[in-house]
């Protein structure tokens, strides 16, 4: 029976380089990588080894039998993948990772290179780095704990997809990897004493920035972007738990949430609102956020979009979670213009999903009716939100009365933020770049030694996994640039550059404090069932970490 990549892949293809028969598409040499919402395995090539499930870092891949309940679907999307997309398995020319060659005189000894972030696209970097030369890696993060978006982004309810964590294990036990943590690039350090004491410094900071709606009201209290929300429920420690209120409506809209956006963020949200705490409680979800959970009123949730059902920004693999969760009806709102756009939507695509939901006119004057539901609204661009001391309502575009709501969550997009020392263009909210070298806008040359990788390299789109292959770009760049000798010679070396971090921040952490930290939230989780309880305040993590 052949094997099914499920909906927790995170496309960073871990699995395609252990398949013997070549059956697992796109790959990353394939134009459609990093397009679709997930990598797919042909049942028809498929020799059932299970040496893909064995590799896959997030537990995605079953045999086609074994997949059942919501899973159940996917031995179908697999197959149905090839059937549009044919192909010979045919092996493409092999691709060996760049390395530096063997005596190579940089001047200073072996080759140093800081990484500003602890996330997945700086843990790819330094992996890259650590596995293919004899470079040493300096990682450095604003907040006292590493992860990024993995620990402060997914889900709590996606514990599957945060095992890629452990694939990054051999990174953070590397001798030749050092860690400060609690320390700021740009308030605590600047640009050029990284650059002085490593001969280059990649940025894998993100894109920290929500758009911005540009209505009036939008920052009226209980009106707040995705990014606050989405670091309040994961306990980021720069979110205070007062951050959300859950309650606090008043009204027909006490009992209803609108989050603006439908891409897989929004999803989530929507998803969080409602499920039901006690599910919730197993996992690591904010202490503060399960307890606002249990209390809150909200029992409908409008997810709305500018414009039609085609043009959906959730994948497949997330849309069929929310249909699925248990005690919550999914229903879209009905429009004329909607109904047309079900009705022309060919197989497979985004829009043809919604087929077999119920089509229900939303009354937002009204309290949502009983029961728990999301509401699918489309052709509803928000024109201004309106309340008094706090927000309780949204006037949409084709809507004669405003969506009355005690919450509402902006989930339209990140943007990138400037980095202190690195030139930045206000316009596309992004660093001038071009294959992970940060270009001088002036020249259009690369600043020798200055790289990006993640978001902020490529712009807020893709996975966890895309960051693998966007990493692996930038890594060959800073090889090659290292081969042709214009990486810069740093004047400093790492014991200096230790000094320097301890003068500036007598409080940063390292590796140690860290495995303090992770078997201090380890203990509080088993001691409630729980994969670990994080510590959500600064103070809490640095008095772990010095235990």
């Amino acid at each position: 029976m052949a094997y099914a990549i499920t909906r927790t892949c995170c496309n960073d293809a871990s699995c395609v380089s252990v398949c013997p028969v070549n059956c697992i598409h796109p790959t990353p040499d394939e134009p459609d990588f990093g397009r679709t919402d997930l990598l797919y395995i042909d049942p028809a090539a498929c020799i059932d080894c299970g040496a893909c499930a064995d590799a896959c870092p997030v537990d995605a891949i079953f045999p086609v039998d074994r997949l059942t309940g919501p899973d159940a679907v996917y031995g179908d999307l697999n197959r149905d993948w090839y059937r549009d997309h044919p192909t010979d398995h045919a092996w493409g020319a092999p691709v060996f990772p760049r390395s530096l060659p063997t005596g190579l005189d940089l001047g200073t000894g072996p080759l140093r290179v800081a990484v500003v972030g602890t996330g997945p696209s700086a843990s790819y970097t330094a992996q890259a780095l650590l596995r293919t030369t004899g470079a040493e890696v300096t990682m450095l993060d604003r907040l006292p704990v590493a992860g990024g978006l993995l620990r402060h982004g997914v889900a709590p309810d996606h514990q599957s997809t945060k095992r890629i964590a452990e694939s990054f294990a051999s990174v953070f036990h590397d001798p030749r990897l050092r860690v400060h943590l609690n320390v700021e690039v740009g308030t605590d350090l600047d640009h050029a004493e990284l650059a002085a004491h490593h001969h280059a410094v990649v940025y894998a900071v993100g894109a920290a920035a929500d758009r911005r709606l540009d209505v009036p009201g939008e920052d009226l209290p209980g009106s707040l972007p995705a990014t606050t929300f989405v670091r309040w429920y994961n306990a980021e420690p720069t979110v205070p738990a007062d951050a959300v209120a859950l309650g606090a409506g008043t009204g027909p809209g006490a009992e209803r949430a609108v989050v603006i956006g439908n891409g897989n963020v929004a999803v989530d949200i929507a998803r969080i609102l409602l499920t039901d705490p006690d599910r919730l409680a197993a996992t690591d979800i904010a202490d503060h956020a399960l307890t606002a959970l249990r209390r809150s009123p909200l029992r409908e949730v409008v997810l709305t979009a500018r414009r039609g059902p085609e043009h959906a920004a959730w994948t497949t693999p997330e849309f069929l979670a929310l249909t699925r969760l248990p005690g919550v009806e999914v229903v879209v709102d009905d429009r004329p213009e909607v109904r047309a756009a079900l009705a022309a939507a060919p197989e497979g695509s985004g829009a043809a999903l919604l087929a077999g939901l119920p089509l229900e006119r939303l009354d937002g004057a009204a309290p949502p009716r009983p029961g728990r539901r999301i509401v699918l609204r489309f052709h509803a661009a928000p024109v201004e939100l309106l309340g008094g001391e706090r927000v309780e309502a949204v006037r949409l575009t084709g809507a004669d009365e405003p969506l009355r709501a005690a919450l509402v969550v902006r989930s339209i997009g990140h943007r990138g933020v400037p980095l202190p020392g690195l030139p930045f263009d206000e316009a596309t909210a992004s660093v001038p770049r071009r294959g992970g070298r940060v270009l001088d806008p002036a020249t259009g040359r690369p600043l020798p030694g200055t790289y990006l990788v993640g978001w902020a390299k490529r712009g807020p789109s893709g996975g966890i996994g895309a960051n693998r292959a966007c990493a692996e770009e930038t890594v060959r760049a800073l090889l090659d640039d290292a081969v042709a000798g214009t990486l810069p010679h740093p004047a400093g070396d790492r014991r200096a550059f230790d000094r320097l971090v301890r003068t500036r921040r007598p409080d940063a952490l390292g590796l140690r404090h860290l495995r303090a930290i992770d078997r201090a939230e380890r203990a509080r989780g088993e001691a409630t069932g729980r994969p670990r309880v994080k510590l959500p305040t600064v103070p809490a993590l640095l008095a772990a970490a010095r235990r």
